[in-house]
């Protein structure tokens, strides 16, 4: 990347990447871009990591993800709740994963983890930058070649006013990772279909309070939830039949909270001080494309939804974590384009099918009366092993299987194929002590597992996989005794940890690696 200043004191940056948006979605993608070799320039509003609450739930898929990056000693151990819910019916969380359940940690923790490690690998964050602008350059200005209108595929231009005056960025690729409100998705006209709120819930953070823990309870009048942590007690709470108010981007007033809180529950607490307040509705909305032409879309700027069970912060960082190497190696020169395209196609199906159980969700909590007969059925059939399996597969993300092959994955296929590597122990087949399943993704290069124990591999498998070397790492390890790993197979996995190929001979790995690490020079 270099830098510039004109004599209009402008300060010109390029760089490979602009990523508009320091939140968890936006870092973790600055994070996963650095690691595959892209330079990046991050802009960002704030001061510094977010000092409000607003999430504080890591889930199963997202922990792993951590780990698969050698994340979480920095985290310690946070508190684990193995005890989720689906719209308010207790549900257990608990899948074969390293850390199945919620864990609680403050979105300010997420944030300040992912920045540190953005800034060693080299990102360029810029705090105090506010997007002002936005154009395509030539190449195609207008539409790309699937037919998306507003952005070209050349490169992008973008105007920022920063502390110290005018910049101006000009990158290959610009990603939207700036928020609900996001400034990018309205600079690029970005059709984002759905449905405004209609209902919300108020929340707020008050200290010098006592009351009971509420987890979900539905009374006469609304849905009340409180939670008392470290002196500092959460309260939500929700009116039935309460409509979303107007607030223009402004948050309620304590006042507000304390007077729909009495109507619900009989309670005062409006002695308490407040630290925080909010609101949020049951907006549900989703960018019809994630990607148009050179600017690509992640976290909530791709997607609003009210963030039941804790999805929405970990929905974000999954698709960072999905994008940050298919941009990185397109960047490199060593994938196509296409590889883009798989972006939308695999997260836009994640996205979708989240929001449709966040309805789901949303009816059964802030629903009335005419709901009970809804929850009274599913409290049934969470009972069943396989109901509640789907449902925490879903929360949870660890059930997420993308379409690696085509238009569909047949049920004949490979269990493993699209779904994530499972985190267990291998025995090295050279010798030397046991290794993890995640410590061989901490690179975030491509991985071929050969499973057969055999010394240094499949002789063939490793052929085939020779000329892309530089990308992908061939490994020949032992899965341990009654462990998920299919013994005497072979993986070939991405560096987001999902399974593009598996077989007991080299077939169709010669396409899968051309599909996903790219096609090799004439050279090569």
């Amino acid at each position: 990347m270099t830098t510039d200043h004109q004599d209009t004191d402008t300060t010109i940056l390029d760089t490979d990447v602009l990523v508009v948006g320091a939140g968890p979605a936006g870092l973790m993608l600055a994070t996963e871009l650095r690691l595959g070799g892209a330079e990046v320039v991050v802009v960002d509003q704030r001061p510094g990591p977010t000092t409000e609450s607003r999430a504080s739930t890591l889930h199963a898929r997202t922990m792993e993800i951590l780990d698969s990056r050698g994340l979480l000693d920095e985290l310690g151990t946070p508190p684990c709740e193995p005890r989720g819910h689906f719209g308010g019916v207790p549900l257990d969380l608990t899948l074969p994963s390293s850390y199945p359940g919620q864990w609680k940690v403050a979105q300010t923790r997420t944030e300040e983890l992912l920045q540190r490690r953005a800034a060693v690998l080299g990102a360029d964050l810029r705090r105090r930058h506010q997007l002002l602008s936005l154009e395509a350059k030539s190449e195609g200005a207008g539409r790309d070649e699937a037919g998306r209108g507003g952005v070209g595929r050349g490169g992008v231009e973008a105007e920022a006013i920063g502390p110290y005056g005018p910049v101006r960025i000009r990158a290959r690729y610009l990603v939207g990772c700036d928020g609900e409100d996001s400034t990018v998705r309205r600079l690029v006209r970005a059709p984002f279909p759905g449905r405004d709120a209609a209902r919300e819930l108020l929340r707020a953070d008050v200290s010098g309070v006592e009351v009971a823990d509420r987890r979900f309870q539905r009374l006469e009048h609304g849905l009340a939830i409180a939670a008392t942590r470290e002196g500092v007690t959460r309260v939500m709470v929700h009116e039935f039949g309460r409509p979303a108010a107007e607030r223009g981007g402004a948050e309620p007033d304590f006042a507000e909270v304390t007077d729909v809180w009495k109507r619900v529950t009989g309670e005062d607490i409006s002695q308490g001080t407040p630290l925080w307040v909010n609101a949020f509705g049951d907006a549900n909305r989703q960018l019809a494309h994630y990607r148009h032409g050179r600017v690509l879309f992640a976290g909530d700027a791709a997607h609003r939804q009210m963030p039941s069970g804790g999805q929405a912060l970990n929905l974000g960082v999954q698709d960072a974590f999905n994008l940050g190497w298919k941009l990185a190696a397109v960047v490199r020169g060593s994938a196509g384009e296409d590889l883009l395209d798989t972006y939308h196609s695999e997260r836009h199906t994640v996205g979708r099918q989240v929001l449709a159980n966040i309805r789901a969700q949303v009816e059964l909590l802030l629903g009335g009366p005419e709901v009970e007969p809804a929850r009274a059925l599913l409290t049934e059939l969470v009972a069943l092993d396989g109901v509640r399996q789907h449902l925490a597969g879903m929360i949870s993300g660890l059930g997420i299987r993308y379409d690696v092959e085509g238009p569909e994955i047949h049920s004949d296929e490979h269990p493993l194929l699209g779904r994530r590597l499972p985190d267990a122990w291998l025995e090295p087949a050279e010798g030397g002590a046991r290794r993890r399943t995640t410590e061989l993704l901490r690179t975030g290069r491509g991985l071929l597992l050969s499973l057969d124990g055999d010394g240094d591999g499949d002789p063939a498998l490793r052929a085939t996989a020779a000329p892309w070397s530089d990308r992908v790492a061939f490994v020949a390890d032992r899965p341990t005794a009654g462990g998920p790993l299919p013994t005497g197979q072979a993986l070939l996995v991405r560096p987001d940890g999902h399974v593009a190929w598996a077989g007991s001979g080299p077939a169709g790995l010669s396409r899968a690696l051309t599909r996903w690490f790219g096609t090799l020079a004439a050279d090569d």
